[in-house]
């Protein structure tokens, strides 16, 4: 099978093309646009990587043929990933301890902490905050990331259903669920008495796992093979959903997702996935 190399980025220099498409020995170039560029009948083969990141672009060898239809389901981490920030640490800003919360997020997100446990840490803190806090974070600090709405109104033309995974809260997913127009979505209840968090989430703790598992749920129920699943993370957390995808795609992600994923977007907008089908 043929393979196409994607280059894409913020821009895409003409002579940073022009190096490209010779260590890659492509046949032709298709301008996606300003920031994006398919390399055509591209060779895999040292340099290219080097290249790309002196030249602080994004690039994935991709199937000729390999085109959105043919995909069924989009999986999708929130905190980092379709949203720029992590609600909890935007929450725990509210509460004055940001500092401390933000620290165990970036150890749980890297790999570095159970995750379930690190979740059970950050939420005690936030113990006695106002409920008000959550609808603050949501108006005024809540921004999606680059190119996601673009991106899930490709996915509904193609037909590809839609799944929000968040080890978050469903405060968050359940309002971008619906503004967003999500066919599914899995997070955290946190728990409220009287107006205020109490530091405890209700049921058990969406973590790795249960994203992964909740993936499996959907795909089972859409009859879908697991070549036809994109999953889109950015930490630890999304280890296991990333590796029910048949294209598993790491968003601005931290190291162990990176060297986990079949793709890796750093330069490019949540957009850039759409590039990598033809």
């Amino acid at each position: 099978m043929s393979m196409h190399l994607v280059i894409q980025g913020t821009a895409v220099a003409e002579r940073d093309l022009e190096q490209l498409t010779q260590i890659s020995g492509a046949i032709d170039v298709l301008r996606l646009g300003p920031g994006a560029c398919r390399l055509i009948c591209a060779r895999q083969g040292p340099g290219i990587a080097e290249y790309c990141g002196r030249a602080r672009l994004d690039f994935g060898f991709v199937p000729e043929n390999r085109t959105l239809g043919d995909m069924g389901l989009l999986a999708i981490d929130m905190d980092s990933t379709l949203i720029s920030i992590e609600c909890i640490d935007e929450i725990a800003d509210m509460a004055g301890v940001k500092a401390e919360v933000a620290a165990i997020t970036a150890a749980a997100m890297a790999g570095k902490l159970d995750f379930a446990e690190s979740l059970q840490r950050r939420i005690g803190l936030l113990r006695g905050l106002d409920q008000g806090a959550l609808a603050r974070v949501y108006d005024e600090r809540l921004r999606l990331s680059p190119g996601a709405e673009t991106m899930l109104a490709a996915m509904r033309r193609a037909g590809v259903k839609t799944l929000l995974l968040s080890g978050g809260f469903s405060y968050f997913t359940e309002r971008l669920k619906t503004r967003l127009g999500f066919d599914y979505s899995t997070s955290n209840v946190l728990e409220i008495e009287a107006g205020r968090l109490t530091g405890r989430v209700l049921g058990s703790i969406v973590d790795a796992e249960a994203k992964a598992a909740q993936l499996r749920v959907v795909r089972d129920e859409l009859g879908l093979a697991k070549e036809r699943i994109i999953a889109i993370g950015d930490g630890a957390n999304d280890l296991a959903m990333l590796s029910e995808a048949g294209v598993s795609i790491a968003y601005r992600a931290k190291p162990v997702a990176r060297s986990k994923a079949d793709y890796a977007l750093d330069y490019a907008g949540l957009d850039g996935v759409l590039n990598l089908f033809a």
